[in-house]
């Protein structure tokens, strides 16, 4: 990654492998940029990191740790929230967040960079639960869909059968006699759990005498922020706020008086499989399982266990903590249940009951028999086959990239929806796989549109005529306008570049004059003293003439420039050819044979021998300036070329502007005619007689 490239993150959702490694990319390794998520994301993102920090440092070797509490704290300034369906912008990546189901707070990204719109939909779900919306389809069609993979063609059960199933199963357990645990993240399906079981209790009076616990800290925590954030969820439980609040639980109690060990999925999913934490670019190696004897402070021997319960404690995998302690104490009693109700990683404990084995490991190393029930229910908050194949149908995007899924799982997915797609002329997909870190390569072709500005735009252009001004690009827009108004519009300051040239002269200010006459034509006297002189020559070059000395000043840029060195060599020219024995001629203008003579002369040294069909006749009034297939007629009343080619029109009449000339004198032994410099080429650069006049460059 090269750093100065990246201009912001976004965070899909507060889980750990969307925000894990934010406080080391945004404190440790330079980058400057900020990173965006929503309001409830990060007031969710302090609590579930400084889980992960405490998880990283009770393992015994707190120098892998990739950041502290602190390193926390110093993040939250670097994270900048917006809400849903706002639009921002940084440095012209535009980007707008929407709704994805999954967690409180989670969002799917609309960002278009120059036109090209990407939707990245992060973790989503578009099914509705009880406290989440369904994931939202925005009214835009992207030119490319990033989605996950993560059930590749799986398909989930409805959420009425999967809540029914779930509830009958507890009540079955407590209406035994028996303790239900229920090993749960803390944060995400928890709620969701909560939710269905107060509910349900409420609706059955026969169960109000059987408590029910949730055992973890960061989920008490974080209850706050559920409370808080109802708003951001979806209308069930929007109205249910104008009597009470839903996540207020009436049958649901924490316990208190346990100091339960809490840690997220995430962070359970990186120790149960003792994986590798990819973080930005770099990858780091995650502290492995809590082994047995390591200081854990874990108690339940202020818990009353002795009748009928429902426990949800975490981890979700119980390798460790309050799950595993409790599993342990009740996995040998018929009556009692064990409910798996999330994903669960190999070689975890929860993973391998489910297989029903006769004995299980305990964590002090003996083994146990599993007399209790053990049941799996998913209640995944990640999309399915059927939900991604009608998002896609729905957006109908050309490219779609699908990524966070296990790779066979993914090849399923692209294959299927290959299938499905392939018949289909309203939706064209072309698909890609890419592994980690492997670029995925897209061309778009889009119009540049460049907007005029200022008084470019106040006095709009006729047809064909050209404008002329400065082309500004900033982020992914154009605009023309005028050098002068650049500090109006931009953050753009212009710089003039003065140059001054002193050249030793002798002779009079009248020489000087005679010569830029020849030169120029016209020339303006700006002031006239005894001791001082100052013309002007193509509005743009001060000659001052004093005694013994010539000063040539000018604004610097390509055309004068030019200008510049044509009278430099003039005044050079006349000083040392000093004033004629008879004196200066007398100036005449010249006939128009002599100009026909001039543009003629100019036109072939530009455009070659073979550009003019005739010769230019004294009476003519046009001619025609034929180059390849471009053709341009000039009028020559006026010199001013008809707009037949727009390019050759142009360069043709900034070709006419050199050979318009004023003077001209009388005397064949002085030039009374002289072409533009620059007007002949090198082969033709040599004294042109025509009547009594010499043509000299």
């Amino acid at each position: 990654m090269v750093r100065s490239s990246l201009i912001g993150t976004v965070a899909f959702n507060f889980h750990l492998d969307h925000c894990g490694g934010l406080p080391y990319l945004l404190l440790k390794t330079g980058v400057r940029a900020k990173c965006y998520m929503t309001h409830a994301t990060k007031a969710i993102y302090r609590y579930l990191l400084a889980d992960f920090v405490r998880v990283s440092n009770s393992s015994g070797v707190p120098d892998q740790s990739l950041y502290t509490d602190r390193d926390i704290i110093a993040s939250l300034d670097r994270i900048d929230t917006l809400d849903f369906h706002q639009e921002l912008e940084v440095n012209g990546i535009k980007f707008t967040a929407f709704h994805a189901g999954h967690v409180l707070g989670a969002a799917m990204f609309l960002i278009e960079i120059a036109g090209v719109k990407v939707l990245y939909t992060g973790d989503f779900s578009r099914q509705e639960d009880r406290h989440l919306m369904c994931a939202e389809i925005p009214h835009v069609r992207p030119d490319v869909l990033i989605t996950e993979a993560t059930y590749g063609i799986h398909i989930h059960d409805k959420r009425e059968d999967r809540e029914a199933r779930f509830t009958r199963l507890v009540h079955d357990i407590v209406g035994r006699g028996g303790r239900c645990l229920i090993p749960a993240f803390a944060l995400g399906r928890a709620q969701e759990l909560m939710l269905i079981l107060d509910e349900y209790w409420a609706n059955h009076p026969e169960l109000h005498d059987i408590p029910i616990y949730y055992a973890s800290q960061l989920a008490r925590k974080c209850m706050a922020v559920y409370q808080t954030y109802i708003h951001a969820m979806n209308e069930k439980i929007r109205n249910q706020l104008a009597n009470n609040n839903p996540f207020c639980f009436r049958h649901i109690s924490n316990l208190k008086a346990m100091r339960s060990y809490s840690i997220s999925e995430q962070t359970e999913h990186a120790l149960a499989s003792k994986a590798w934490l990819y973080v930005a670019y770099s990858r780091f190696p995650v502290i492995g399982t809590v082994a047995a004897g390591t200081n854990v402070p874990t108690s339940i021997e202020h818990f009353d266990d002795s009748g009928p319960c429902v426990v949800m404690a975490s981890p979700g995998m119980m390798q460790s903590g309050m799950s595993r302690e409790l599993f342990e104490n009740w996995c040998t009693d018929r009556r009692n249940g064990v409910i798996i109700a999330g994903y669960c990683v190999e070689g975890t404990l929860a993973k391998q009951i489910l297989s029903l084995p006769a004995e299980i490991p305990t964590m002090s190393g003996q083994t146990l028999p599993l007399k209790c029930s053990v049941d799996y229910i998913s209640f995944s908050a990640h999309t399915d086959y059927q939900q991604t194949s009608a998002f896609i149908r729905e957006l109908k995007p050309n490219y779609v990239i699908l990524v966070h899924g296990e790779q066979n799982e993914m090849l399923r997915l692209a294959g299927a929806l290959q299938r499905e797609y392939e018949d289909d002329d309203t939706c064209c997909l072309e698909l890609f796989t890419p592994k980690n870190c492997v670029p995925v390569n897209l061309r778009f072709r889009g119009e540049k549109v460049a907007k005029v500005l200022g008084s470019l735009a106040r006095n709009p252009p006729k047809n064909n005529q050209s404008i002329s001004g400065v082309l500004v690009k900033k982020n992914f827009a154009y605009h023309i306008l005028t050098p002068e108004e650049l500090p109006t519009y931009t953050e753009l300051a212009t710089t003039t570049v003065n140059q001054l040239i002193s050249i030793p002269f002798t002779g009079s200010a009248t020489l000087l004059r005679f010569h830029l006459s020849l030169l120029a034509g016209t020339v303006e006297v700006v002031l006239h003293k005894p001791e001082t002189v100052q013309f002007r020559v193509f509005d743009s070059i001060n000659v001052t003439w004093r005694p013994q000395q010539v000063n040539l000043e000018w604004k610097s840029n390509p055309t004068n420039d030019m200008y510049a060195d044509a009278v430099q060599n003039v005044v050079l020219r006349a000083a040392m050819q000093g004033m004629p024995p008879r004196g200066l001629p007398h100036l005449t203008e010249p006939s128009k044979k002599q100009l026909h003579m001039a543009l003629e002369v100019t036109l072939q040294d530009a455009f070659g021998m073979d550009c003019l069909e005739v010769e230019v006749e004294p009476d003519a009034k046009s001619i025609l300036v034929r180059v390849d297939s471009h053709v341009a007629e000039v009028d020559l009343t006026d010199l001013s070329p008809l707009f037949q080619t727009v390019a050759l029109a142009e360069t043709t009449e900034l070709l006419i502007g050199k050979s318009k000339l004023k003077p001209a004198c009388s005397s064949g032994s002085i030039p009374a005619l002289v072409l533009p410099f620059g007007g002949m080429s090198a082969r033709r650069r040599k004294v042109l007689r025509l009547d009594d006049f010499d043509f000299i460059t």
